[in-house]
């Protein structure tokens, strides 16, 4: 099935790395990729040390999306698509039972990775492991096809957040 953890408040990443957290505790094989960062997030450092649990992402901190120069988009762009052709591997081969798609809706709403590869990633999830292929999405803005093939929706509403107080992110928080 297909989770979409989307809406303005926070904690969408935080619940698919705890859905992670779960699944390997069960023992399924999952795949943790990162769209968009390629900051050093504290979720890695235990992330990486699960049994079972394969993380993919950008090595190279791009920034914002506002401050990219044609050339990241274009090299973030190739990241992207090379980690779906991972993840397509992965489902089609029974590699894994879960995949989780952080940050993904950015790059989708920005033209930064093949919609239509990420659309076949979809569809061999719904397809493959006998229906036991668990797919989790993250980010804003969901577009609707991905609001279409979700089965669980769950937005996330911010009613008060530190930041509009002038906080900014905090190790071991945000980040």
């Amino acid at each position: 099935m297909i989770h979409l953890y989307t809406g303005q408040g926070k904690g969408k990443t935080t619940a698919a790395i705890g859905l992670c957290i779960r699944a390997a505790g069960r023992d399924f094989r999952v795949c943790f990729a990162q769209f968009m960062k390629g900051n050093d997030t504290g979720e890695l450092h235990v992330l990486e040390k699960l049994e079972g649990v394969t993380v993919l992402r950008s090595s190279r901190d791009f920034g914002f999306y506002s401050s990219m120069t044609d050339a990241d988009r274009e090299e973030l762009t190739d990241i992207h698509n090379r980690i779906l052709d991972r993840l397509l591997e992965m489902a089609e081969n029974g590699d894994c039972r879960m995949i989780v798609m952080d940050e993904l809706t950015y790059p989708v709403k920005w033209g930064l990775l093949d919609t239509e590869k990420l659309k076949c990633l979809l569809e061999a999830g719904k397809e493959g492991s006998s229906g036991e292929m668990e797919i989790v999405i993250t980010g804003r803005d969901a577009a609707d096809f991905l609001m279409d093939a979700a089965d669980y929706i769950t937005e996330m509403e911010c009613v008060r957040h530190p930041y509009e107080k002038g906080v900014t992110a905090r190790e071991g928080i945000e980040f």
